[in-house]
């Protein structure tokens, strides 16, 4: 079967029968034949899938490490973050104009989204106003592999200049495990306390792991 063969049955396949009717692999060999022409593109797919363990592993990967990838070009690492982006964005909307505890699950998705496969620790702020309504998503700091800095005076000083009334922290841990650390504990203790003093509401603190998450005010934590 020759290349083009190849692509016009695939093609037909997932046009015919949706996405279960092709593997990770497949579905990521569909999304390459877009940026690069004429070539096998098969053995690419199932490289980047095996070195990076999962279609959420890949899409949310580092850009260098991307680039050391062989076969992995500017315009391919391109596709892949504009696609990572418009899947992120797509569950954004789901939230964005409704009660933020009506639309719960699809905040977890959001996160997940964005942050279960980081390589360093990231540290988000949701921002909500009156109605519980996201008015604003925000990375507030990024740093190394385990540590992140945190400065609860910047977070209050944010919402006030948003105008918002209540807000939701969300971190990751690049180990995967989304157990609470102390220090974890002691931060979202330290936020809480100088946002009561201006009347604003931490909801909660997820914590983002590459499997599963977990929420300090359903652990009673907060």
């Amino acid at each position: 079967m020759t290349v083009e063969g190849h692509r016009k049955r695939l093609r037909e396949r997932f046009l015919k029968g949706g996405g279960k009717a092709v593997p990770d692999y497949e579905l990521l060999e569909l999304l390459l034949f877009g940026v690069i022409a004429r070539s096998d593109v098969k053995p690419l797919a199932k490289k980047l899938l095996s070195e990076f363990g999962s279609l959420s592993a890949l899409l949310q990967a580092d850009t260098e490490k991307l680039k050391s990838v062989p076969g992995m070009g500017e315009a391919t690492i391109a596709a892949l973050k504009a696609i990572h982006e418009t899947a992120c964005r797509l569950v954004r909307e789901e939230v964005a104009n409704q009660p933020i505890l009506q639309t719960w699950n699809s905040v977890i998705e959001y996160c997940r989204a964005r942050m279960s496969h980081l390589a360093i620790e990231q540290f988000r702020l949701l921002f909500l106003d009156q109605k519980n309504k996201i008015i604003a998503d925000e990375i507030q700091q990024q740093g190394t592999i385990n540590c992140t800095p945190i400065f609860p005076r910047e977070v209050v000083k944010r919402c006030l200049e948003l105008g918002a009334v209540s807000l939701i922290m969300v971190h990751n841990h690049p180990s995967g495990d989304p157990t609470p650390s102390q220090a974890d504990i002691d931060i979202t203790q330290k936020i809480i306390k100088a946002a009561k003093e201006l009347e604003i509401q931490v909801l909660d603190h997820l914590i983002i792991g590459r499997f599963g998450h977990t929420s300090l005010r359903k652990n009673n934590l907060l």
